[in-house]
């Protein structure tokens, strides 16, 4: 009988286990559920983790709020994606938060590091180290320090063809992409719309690859086409571009971009806005687009977004990063960013 007992008792433990290993590793890779999860993971951490969705949704709780959150595993990732990439009108996103205190510190957003790591940094820029404790308790303690009167927000509206200024972070060659890559740039020029942060030098601009070929026989040249798709704002949010008449323009008058073939990308073609692609096509060795060639973008279509109001910026740090300052109450419906000499303004003049 006790041996009856205990391998029931056994067996029962054993169904149990499986049971909750289950629930634990769903099947269903791209359910809305790992998806929430994959996301949060990889602002966090810089990469989604390994292991059940209910363990891996904890370590990320209390490694942000010290604790574990009450609700159904909907609710608790719901509430995270909003704490972490929406916000409230009283009370800005933790990307904002973070994106701030880096342009307030640095001059600059980090946002291809990780959470963790952009926090470290600051702790360490401002105080000589990075602290230890819930990760949403040290930002309050860094913004305390940078911004006692609190973190603004102005929600406010991107006009279409608002310009951006960004580089490219690695070489692209035939060698190292493929077809459907996506590709980043780095904003290197504040974008301020209406006295409104938009972007912040360091943000992101994404590419996608759409042609690739190698250098083929009887001397034809090897090629590159890169579509460019959308650029990060200040809080995070993605914002469809293109490289429209006004960027093709800037981009040609500008003596830093495809008009110094020293410089940047040269023998471009740039392509669009009508029937094509709306980017640039490189022909030449397998060196195609250099590290650093600069380009412009425009928004393509008014986009509401959250900014932050640059006046509440205490006192700009010394070496600051230029910015493009666009005053849409003044911008006529042909603008373009050239000054009288056919320039277009130096880092830190309004266009």
């Amino acid at each position: 009988m006790k041996r009856i007992v205990f391998r029931m008792l056994f067996f029962s433990l054993l169904l149990f286990s499986c049971c909750a290993y289950a629930a634990e590793t769903p099947t269903d890779e791209g359910t809305p559920q790992q998806e929430s999860l994959r996301r949060v993971e990889t602002v966090v951490y810089g990469a989604p983790s390994a292991g059940g969705m209910f363990l891996r949704l904890a370590k990320v709780e209390r490694d942000l709020f010290g604790m574990e959150l009450p609700g159904s595993l909907t609710e608790r990732q719901q509430a995270l994606l909003g704490f972490i990439e929406e916000g409230t009108p009283t009370q800005p996103s933790l990307v904002f938060k973070v994106g701030v205190a880096e342009w307030v510190t640095l001059n600059k957003a980090n946002p291809s590091l990780p959470l963790a790591d952009r926090i470290s940094n600051l702790e360490i820029t401002l105080e000589g180290e990075p602290q230890v404790g819930a990760l949403s308790t040290r930002l309050e303690r860094v913004l305390t320090q940078l911004l006692p009167g609190g973190v603004y927000s102005a929600q406010m509206q991107i006009p279409s063809a608002t310009i951006l200024k960004a580089k490219f972070v690695k070489t692209l060659t035939v060698s190292n992409v493929s077809k459907g890559d996506i590709v980043e740039l780095s904003v290197i020029e504040d974008c301020v719309v209406g006295g409104v942060l938009v972007a912040a030098a360091g943000n992101r601009v994404f590419a996608e690859v759409t042609k690739v070929k190698k250098p083929r026989s009887f001397g034809r040249t090897s090629e590159i086409s890169v579509e460019f798709k959308e650029a990060e704002a200040i809080n995070g949010r993605r914002i469809p571009i293109t490289l429209g008449p006004r960027a093709k323009k800037a981009m040609e008058i500008d003596s830093g971009t495809v008009g110094a073939a020293s410089a940047s990308i040269a023998g471009a073609v740039l392509l669009g806005p009508v029937g094509l692609l709306t980017g640039i096509l490189v022909k030449g060795s397998d060196k195609q687009i250099p590290a650093g060639s600069l380009v412009y973008v425009e928004t393509s279509e008014d986009v509401s977004a959250v900014g932050y109001p640059a006046a509440s910026r205490p006192t700009p740090a010394e070496g600051a990063t230029g910015s493009t300052a666009y005053d849409t109450s003044q911008q006529p419906s042909d603008f373009v960013p050239i000054d009288e000499s056919g320039q277009t303004p130096s880092p830190g003049e309004n266009y």
